[in-house]
């Protein structure tokens, strides 16, 4: 489908990618993955011809359609569903010919090519998009201009989705979504039919949305097949055989040179030290590991405070009289909490953060907080606030004022700022970098409380991993709003549901709550609360767990013989693309290159066959469960 070969690119000079090819077979769904700044969103201009390449060659299929958001919706006064329904322009023209056409024989061919495109059923798959995107029925027929950037960009990518592309090109497609749109967005690419391209640093979307990850590392493209898990196997087991090769030539080269040394002046081994000599001059040397330490993010420890740190009875608050947000809340806040806040965007969840934080005084009820009590605040929007003319140095310089130089420099430099980036202009710096600066801002004070609103969306998967680190080392209480479900799985230990004007803690995991939106969204709108269940006996529930694991065991394993079978077909799969994509293979052996096209047909089919077993499993499996 995509065939990339020897490409490179230059940014003023400094080389992003060199003699970089990938071939990416049709129908794979492929999650593109590098450190920050290493050219994955200039890999995709390139691909689209935004960019035009230095050397290289970029080749998909002539009626390709190639699909990605490059803004967000416009603010017209065009309804939401109308918005996407006109994003399928061929479809548009169709429905506007039928209208006007007089000649019976055409209008027949017009009707014929809209049934064959389904273009009937096109509103309601707009509105299915729409509502997986958060928009219900009543706020899809509004105009688009009544809406938020934000929400506008979750239009955008409604309108992109409905087109189908052939190439379905997505950057940081989750940044703008809450984690109900990102949960929704995840189970629609994992059945997306058509070759995507995606690129993300979301773990859980990598992990269960893709069938492959492309690697741009050190200015190179490498496919690894399977999820970003099974790729963080794969190059830890390559880099470990890499420092073992290095290892084992470097001991060849000693050994080797040891020789030449004691015998270069002996006649007896004069031409054996030659020899040696020539041998170490052939011996190519293994690719050395690049460093890619990332700096970690630290946290400062807090002064330790007595419980309850904070106390809410009652709360009510709005942003104008009359208009209440959140009302009836009563919260506590411990010294140790480890807090996710779920539920859509719009039903409250930044404003109780603000609430929280002081930002926003309540209209009604009460707030107890200690005296001493510093809460650190980050959110996303604080990007656009930083003085893009300032630098990290006076930035901190203003908060050390009176502090000399040198005490700036060690701070700003234990957070990752050294002398190569503190005296850089803030506009100049990468998304994650302005994160860790207003994440050094907000925990400064060494504050009690860090209240987090989407704090990983221009972090890359390493430096969200150092994140996960550094809030479980972090001795005071953690607030998290982020549609990231491998951050709230690794650092959350309570979960409250904001919706319906309050906020409720849930009682269970995220997985149950996960489940409960996949209920929700199958039998219709319903409390968050989920229902009592009779208490029953410790014996009497280790019985049913025993009895519930001996039913599962046998289903558990089928799924487990399957999704092992999956894997080894499509890395076969994988393997069998790689030796095809050669384009000098069909002119050297035609034969083989027949055999490969069949034998890959057939280990497709078998694919397909072993997928759709694999869903029958799971779906036995998921009933068992529930039972």
């Amino acid at each position: 489908m995509l065939q990339i070969q020897n490409l490179s690119f230059r940014i003023q000079g400094r080389p992003l990618l060199e003699e970089a090819s990938v071939f990416v077979p049709e129908g794979h769904r492929v999650g593109l993955v590098g450190r920050n700044g290493a050219g994955k969103t200039t890999l995709l201009d390139l691909i689209t011809g935004v960019l035009a390449p230095d050397e290289g060659e970029i080749s998909l299929p002539k009626s390709a359609r190639v699909g990605r958001v490059y803004q967000e919706a416009p603010a017209t006064g065009a309804s939401l569903i109308d918005t996407v329904l006109a994003a399928d322009t061929r479809r548009e023209k169709l429905l506007a010919d039928a209208n006007s056409e007089q000649d019976p024989a055409k209008l027949a061919d017009i009707h014929q090519s809209l049934i064959d495109m389904d273009a009937y059923s096109a509103p309601a798959r707009a509105a299915t998009l729409l509502a997986g995107l958060g928009f219900d029925e009543q706020a899809q027929q509004r105009p688009c201009k009544d809406f938020s950037g934000g929400w506008r960009m979750r239009v955008a990518l409604a309108a992109l989705l409905f087109t189908e592309p052939d190439l379905l090109l997505l950057d940081e497609p989750t940044n703008y979504l809450d984690l109900e749109g990102t949960m929704w967005l995840e189970g629609y690419l994992s059945r997306y039919r058509r070759t995507a391209l995606i690129v993300s640093h979301d773990r859980q979307l990598l992990n269960n949305s893709v069938d492959d990850i492309l690697s741009l590392h050190d200015m190179r493209l490498k496919l690894y097949a399977g999820n970003y898990d099974q790729f963080e196997r794969a190059k830890a087991e390559q880099q470990a055989l890499q420092a073992k090769l290095q290892k084992k030539q470097e001991a060849q080269r000693k050994h080797m040179e040891a020789f030449v040394e004691r015998f270069r002046y002996k006649a007896s081994k004069a031409r054996q030290a030659q020899s040696r000599l020539k041998a170490i001059e052939r011996l190519r040397p293994i690719a050395a590991l690049v460093d890619e330490h990332i700096t970690p993010i630290t946290l400062p420890e807090p002064e330790q405070l007595k419980p309850p740190i904070v106390t809410m009875v009652n709360v009510a608050a709005g942003y104008s009289p009359g208009q209440t947000v959140l009302k009836k809340v009563s919260f506590q806040l411990d010294p140790n909490d480890r807090v996710a806040l779920l539920g859509a965007n719009g039903n409250g969840k930044s404003t109780f953060a603000k609430i929280l934080s002081g930002r926003l005084k309540p209209t009604a009820g009460e707030i107890d907080a200690t005296a001493k009590l510093k809460i650190g605040y980050f959110a996303q929007h604080q990007l656009d606030e930083l003085d893009e003319n300032s630098t990290p140095f006076t930035t901190f310089g203003r908060l050390l004022a009176g502090k000399p130089e040198r005490t700036v420099r060690a701070q700003l430099g234990a957070r990752g700022f050294g002398i190569e980036k503190a005296d850089n202009k803030i506009g100049t710096l990468s998304g994650g970098e302005k994160a860790r600066l207003l994440l050094a801002i907000a925990t400064f004070d060494e504050p009690h409380v860090l209240i987090l609103d989407e704090p990983t969306n221009h972090l890359d998967v390493d430096s969200r991993e150092s994140l996960i680190h550094a809030l479980n080392d972090f001795g005071g209480a953690v607030v998290l709003i982020s549609h990231d479900q491998h951050l709230i799985e690794t650092c959350a230990d309570r979960l409250f549901i904001v919706g319906e004007q309050t906020v409720r803690p849930f009682e269970g995991d995220l997985s149950e709550y996960k489940a409960s939106l996949l209920r929700r969204s199958q039998i219709g709108p319903q409390s968050m609360d989920e229902p009592t269940k009779p208490q029953k006996s410790r014996k009497e529930e280790r019985q049913s767990a025993a009895n519930s694991r001996a039913t599962l065991a046998p289903l558990r394993k089928e799924v487990a013989n399957l999704s092992n079978k999956i894997e080894k077909l499509g890395s076969q799969i994988t393997k069998l693309d790689n030796e095809l994509s050669d384009p000098g293979l069909y002119a050297k052996d035609p034969t083989r290159a027949s055999q490969l096209n069949k034998k890959r047909a057939d280990l497709d089919r078998e694919l397909t066959e072993a997928e759709n077993a694999w869903l029958t499993a799971q779906e036995k499996l998921e009933e068992a469960a529930d039972k």
